[in-house]
Formats: C-alpha cells, structure tokens, sequence
C-alpha cells in the first residue's frame, strides 16, 4: 500500500493521542499502576496499538527518522504475548523513557511538514 502525506500524518497523529491517552491515565504514578489491573491492561492494550501503527509506517519513511527507534516501538506489541508473564517494569519503563521520546520525536517530525 502506498502512503500518502495525509497518510502518514494521520499515523503519527494516532500514535501521538495514544500516547496522551496512555500519560493521561497514568499520571506518572507507579503505585496506582502496579495496583490496578484494569489500568494495567488498558495500557497495555495501547502500546500494543503503538507498535501497529509504527509498524503500518513505510519502512522508508523509517529509514527517513532514523532518531526513532522504530525496531523497539514496534516490539511494544509483543508486550502482550505473554498474558501472566508481563514484565511491569518494563511497560513502566516504556510510559517513563520510551513514549517521551517518541512523543517529541514525531511532534519534531510534524511540525517539521507543516512548516514545509
């Protein structure tokens, strides 16, 4: 399938708002994280979305962005194959460091094309 610019952008938007959903219900709190289990698949849930949506993006476009690391965002989906064994520092490390980074990384990229 070919991307079009409008394409794109709608799949970095996508990622971007589910960023702000996951920073939203988080609140950078560890101990409600670790507490509930509902919050804790509903996040989830949304980085397994990240990784699809990164994932669905050209690999050209990746090669464009090489600050992305495009390898690890897409490994977000895996997260969940592994149901009783998921490893909570790892999906807190990803909201704290990963999403971040990923954030500021397409808001670069976006205001990049609308100043184009």
């Amino acid at each position: 399938m070919r991307y079009t610019t409008e394409r794109l952008t709608e799949r970095l938007l996508d990622i971007q708002e589910t960023i702000s959903n996951i920073t939203k219900y988080t609140g950078q709190e560890r101990e409600k994280f670790d507490e509930d289990e509902l919050i804790q698949s509903w996040i989830i849930l949304h980085l397994e979305m990240i990784g699809n949506l990164a994932r669905a993006i050209p690999q050209d476009f990746q090669d464009q962005h090489p600050e992305i690391s495009w390898g690890r965002i897409i490994g977000m989906r895996n997260i969940i194959h592994h149901y009783f064994e998921i490893d909570q520092n790892r999906i807190w490390e990803a909201i704290e460091q990963d999403l971040p980074v990923l954030k500021g990384a397409i808001e670069a990229i976006l205001n990049k094309e609308e100043s184009a």
